[in-house]
């Protein structure tokens, strides 16, 4: 059977905001539809890898053909670095995640990139039938804890990040999918996204984009700011967070770092 992405209007072609929602819905489609075709394990997430990788570049020949891609699955292009539009895109975040139905925890990242700045993004979550955009930004809704929730992952949430949650007096959420733990942050799962292992351009981009259009607080765990295709794409730290927040977090990080 072959997958039918459907044909966008021309209003959603002529604006990249929308066009970026509509990218990362559309993969997101395909990706449940790979969930259903029976693979498992390493197979589901390599074919949902490819599958998403695949319809995304097609799609963006179809209707930017003359911007620049950096995506995960892709060959870096060092052509984007003198390119004016770079679209960055990770077409399945949360691999562990989507091999392991029925898990929601797992996102298509689109973001466009352009003269310096990101100015458009989307964020799928497929399973959940939500997708967070630029274009229509997404309003952070009261904070509904006492205490502060800070996003982590499932498996091994850094000792620094659990010593900034006993200074904070902050519990720790855990899930899975860069894009999730920032997007939980926009839908009041958890208050902050505080990450230092490593993470590529392509991780936050998207994510990034949505949360700042969200009015939160982004930057890198020493305050300055992300910034997007640069030649080497390890982009290895990201804040996103209430902004309320921001300035706790950022002091602590400096008096006592990342690394414990």
């Amino acid at each position: 059977m072959t997958f039918e992405a459907g044909t966008p209007s021309p209003d959603i072609v002529a604006d990249d905001h929308a066009l970026a929602a509509w990218l990362a819905e559309v993969a997101g489609r395909r990706l449940l539809e790979v969930r259903e075709e029976g693979l498992e394990g390493k197979e589901l997430k390599n074919a949902g890898d490819q599958a998403a990788h695949e319809l995304l570049m097609e799609l963006l020949a179809q209707y930017r053909p003359d911007d620049a891609v950096l995506s995960e699955e892709g060959k870096d292009d060092k052509a984007r670095l003198a390119a004016s539009k770079v679209w960055i895109v990770d077409p399945l975040d949360g691999t562990r995640e989507f091999s392991e139905p029925p898990r929601d925890d797992w996102a298509v990242h689109v973001a466009l990139w352009q003269d310096g700045e990101l100015v458009a993004g989307a964020v799928a979550q497929p399973a959940l039938g939500e997708t967070f955009n630029t274009g229509t930004a997404p309003v952070v809704p009261p904070r509904t804890s006492v205490r502060p929730r800070i996003a982590v992952s499932r498996s091994r949430p850094p000792a620094f990040v659990e010593a900034l949650a006993a200074e904070l007096d902050a519990e720790l959420v855990p899930m899975g999918s860069a894009g999730v733990k920032m997007m939980s942050v926009v839908r009041d799962v958890a208050d902050a996204y505080v990450h230092a292992g490593g993470q590529y351009e392509w991780d936050s981009a998207a994510p990034v984009a949505v949360a700042r259009a969200a009015g939160l607080f982004t930057s890198r765990v020493d305050g300055s700011e992300l910034r997007y295709n640069q030649d080497d794409v390890y982009l290895p730290d990201v804040i996103v967070c209430r902004p309320e927040l921001s300035e706790q977090i950022l002091a602590f990080i400096a008096a006592h770092g990342t690394e414990a």
